[in-house]
């Protein structure tokens, strides 16, 4: 069986009901969630093996985690449990032209002080086919910026692909450090790059030669504009076999185009455009990409297939609440195929 592993921090998710603001009324749904345990939770219930590596505290919140990312069967005996406490991120879903909202409250947390030295990374990546790490966790601290350059760096001597998400969070990066400086140094380390309509300039100081891309707010998306930077990511980071970038055209709230490009070993590709009209719960979403990406390469071995299958993904996890895409491969293949009427399924 595959073994992917993925680096980062796992947080309670405080959701007001429905499409209540926070506290509109006195309860708050709780599940859990974060990048890169999402990934790994959408990778085992696509068959692959997922190891989830992180910290979390020592009590009952860190316990009730745990078993959220179990009942999955993700493999977290990677997890250091730790006196520091488990983050949190309240959710607030918006509807038609009010966004939605998140608040963090993951200032001293459990991920956030991660360093150098705290993981086995030879026992942990022993016989992994990939490793996966986000942006969000070098914008935590610095030392947990440093875990994660060394956690990547262990993974790329031990022969596994490496991908990294960008997911730039302006909200975090508050210690001091640049974004573009740190992620640099994982992109460095990268084979296969993921990020949406704003990631690269942000995150990596990659900004495009001439025309900017297209507001995604305000319509289609020039995809052109993003394949120059791929192409300028791909001239700066040369280890980079893959970049591919995620188009979210945001109408409103609960009305999005989804779509992505891939530049890849064999070329410039577009993706099939979803209409996403009713959007449920789009955090997720881009992990859910990540996830379907990782898959469609190791199992596909095919750019083009591996792209539609990430979209397809990404697009499900839209109509599913939480943070976790719980769509099944059959499901995403079928949707990959152009089978989306949504028909009752008998």
């Amino acid at each position: 069986m595959r073994k992917i592993v993925t680096f980062g921090e796992l947080m309670l998710r405080l959701k007001s009901p429905g499409h209540e603001r926070l506290f509109q009324s006195p309860a708050l749904e709780a599940t859990f969630g974060g990048g890169e345990a999402n990934v790994a939770v959408s990778l085992s219930i696509l068959g692959l093996g997922a190891a989830f590596v992180g910290a979390l505290s020592s009590d009952a919140v860190g316990d009730a985690a745990l078993r959220a990312l179990r009942a999955h069967g993700v493999d977290v005996s990677g997890v250091r449990r730790t006196a520091e406490r488990t983050g949190i991120y309240f959710l607030e879903t918006g509807a038609d032209q009010r966004a939605s909202q998140v608040v963090y409250d993951r200032a001293g947390s459990a991920a956030a002080a991660m360093k150098r030295g705290d993981f086995d990374w030879k026992r942990i990546l022993a016989g992994a086919d990939w490793f996966h790490v986000t942006g969000i966790t070098p914008a935590l601290s610095r030392a947990a910026a440093d875990a994660a350059i060394e956690a990547a760096s262990a993974a790329r001597a031990a022969g596994a692909t490496v991908s990294l998400d960008l997911n730039y969070r302006r909200k975090l990066w508050n210690y001091g450090a640049k974004a573009p400086e740190v992620m640099a140094e994982l992109a460095a380390l990268a084979d296969v790059l993921i990020a949406n309509e704003e990631d690269l300039q942000l995150g990596l100081g990659i900004e495009p030669e001439g025309a900017a891309p297209a507001d995604p707010s305000k319509g289609r998306v020039g995809t052109e504009a993003y394949r120059a930077l791929a192409e300028r990511a791909k001239a700066r980071f040369p280890n980079l076999g893959i970049v591919a970038v995620t188009l979210r055209e945001s109408r409103s709230a609960d009305r999005n185009g989804w779509s992505a490009v891939l530049h890849g070993r064999s070329g410039f590709r577009s993706s099939r455009a979803y209409e996403l009209e009713d959007i449920v719960d789009r955090v997720g979403g881009g992990d859910s990409f990540a996830a379907g990406l990782i898959y469609g390469l190791l199992e596909y071995g095919d750019e083009a297939r591996a792209l539609e299958f990430a979209v397809a993904a990404s697009a499900l996890k839209h109509s599913i609440p939480g943070d976790f895409n719980l769509a099944t491969l059959g499901e995403i293949e079928r949707l990959a195929a152009g089978e989306g009427s949504g028909r009752v399924s008998r």
